[in-house]
């Protein structure tokens, strides 16, 4: 008879997403950034990776490992500033994007270079890298694996180094404000764009969020992995046209602790070694 705790484990050990999940239709047509992807072939950045890609301070001369490359046009904006710049992701199909987009950009005053990996096993030495970025992968890896992860990208981080952290959605927002928000947008008859369930928004997240973060548990994450950490929470900004009285209430529910906490839709990280 297998043990509560051993049911546990194998609960805790799910098995890895597959790779093919993650094909070209997912980058070009869901993946963050791909509009701005398409558009410019990757030489402007959506306004979330721009926003993290601000946090990391890229300076010329630095190495970076940008974790869950995708198509790369982080590891292109790295090389663009000067920094020697290598992209790790497992999917053969984002390697393979990426390859091209860099292939593209001879002039570029650093090093860049693309590997397909695993996230939880890094091929580079300890203590190489001044930034360590994982924008966007969090929520695709379970809890194991996000461990396993973060102590790799630990280990391969100078001690001086940061690691630079973004995931959506705030999985508060989801489970507590989102109800609400569908509830007026229902009653103001916008309805029909909110499902029930919000990961239907972008409906390929129903089968690659596996664990989606709060400010406390991707705080709870870092912590056992060895990090000192500065968590926060944003949103995109909001362009429609509303009342003075719809206005107040956002501003209260953008700006007023506890309210904020589960409005924001966005977590950030910056997080040192211990």
């Amino acid at each position: 008879m297998t043990s509560a705790r051993s049911a546990s484990s194998v609960v805790r050990r799910r098995q890895p997403l597959s790779s093919t999940l993650y094909d070209e239709e997912y980058y070009l047509t869901s993946c963050e950034g791909y509009q701005e992807f398409l558009d410019g072939e990757g030489r402007q950045l959506s306004r979330r990776l721009a926003a993290s890609f601000a946090i990391a301070e890229v300076r010329p001369g630095m190495k970076i490992l940008d974790i869950g490359s995708g198509r790369g046009e982080i590891v292109r904006h790295c090389a663009r500033l000067g920094a020697d710049a290598y992209g790790l992701d497992y999917s053969a199909v984002a390697n393979r994007l990426a390859g091209q987009l860099i292939g593209g950009e001879p002039g570029a005053a650093g090093r860049m270079g693309i590997i397909q990996s695993d996230a939880k096993a890094i091929p580079f030495a300890s203590r190489l890298f001044d930034r360590v970025l994982m924008f966007d992968i969090v929520e695709h890896l379970y809890p194991w694996e996000l461990h396993r992860s973060l102590l790799d990208a630990r280990r391969v981080l100078r001690d001086d180094g940061r690691l630079i952290v973004h995931t959506a959605p705030n999985r508060w927002y989801d489970r507590y404000a989102y109800p609400l928000v569908r509830l007026y947008r229902m009653l103001t008859g916008d309805g029909d764009n909110y499902p029930r369930n919000p990961r239907e928004l972008v409906p390929v997240n129903l089968s690659v969020h596996v664990n989606e973060q709060d400010i406390l548990s991707m705080r709870r994450a870092l912590d056992h992995a060895g990090f000192s950490s500065k968590i926060w929470l944003d949103s995109p900004v909001q362009d429609r046209e509303e009342g003075p009285i719809v206005a107040a209430l956002r501003s209260v529910a953008f700006n007023a602790p506890p309210l904020r906490w589960f409005f924001e839709r966005e977590v950030f990280a910056v997080a040192a070694k211990r």
